[in-house]
């Protein structure tokens, strides 16, 4: 496990080391409050964090935004249930290579790692409670998709899908400049 902090950022089950400073000005759905450390304990789930809906081509999905350190850290950590079209979404600062693992995650899931224009990358199945680590191959990766097990392949979403939300990219969604 990668230290950092004195915390180690615990994503979805997942390692994550921190990243560097936000961005200049974040938008409405960066700038959400962040739920407070110790009105949890690492040993229980967090509550359920703010929702963006988000395309994966012709598929819509609910997606939990986790984007403060604590919600990163926490992920689906101690989970035992997730809709079939729900996941979370990971939101990082600054693309980065990233590696992931499943430390007190029950749920089977897959991720996608996705660059800073919301393409998708990289597609993996990650086992519950399996802490070995799954590095990303590319040092461009700013957000990851967890979604139950197998549910990329069921909706035919692969390498190279562009996910998008009401507002458009990923990037004018999360770090849109304000003027």
């Amino acid at each position: 496990m990668a230290a950092g902090f004195g915390l180690l950022a615990v994503i979805g089950g997942c390692a994550e080391k921190p990243t560097a400073a936000p961005p200049e000005q974040p938008t409405q759905a960066m700038a959400q409050p962040p739920v407070h450390p110790t009105s949890y304990a690492m040993t229980n789930a967090q509550p359920k964090l703010p929702t963006v809906k988000l395309w994966l081509g012709p598929k819509e999905i609910e997606a939990e935004i986790a984007s403060t350190t604590v919600q990163i850290a926490t992920g689906m950590m101690f989970r035992k249930e997730m809709g079939e079209n729900q996941g979370m979404l990971f939101v990082f600062l600054r693309p980065h290579r990233t590696a992931f693992y499943m430390r007190n995650t029950y749920i089977p899931l897959s991720c996608a790692y996705i660059d800073a224009e919301g393409t998708v990358l990289e597609l993996h199945d990650m086992k519950p409670l399996d802490e070995s680590q799954i590095t990303a191959k590319s040092d461009d990766i700013q957000y990851v998709l967890e979604m139950k097990q197998g549910w990329f392949a069921r909706n035919n979403i692969a390498v190279g899908t562009v996910i998008r939300t009401e507002i458009g990219p990923l990037r004018d969604t999360f770090f849109r400049r304000r003027r």
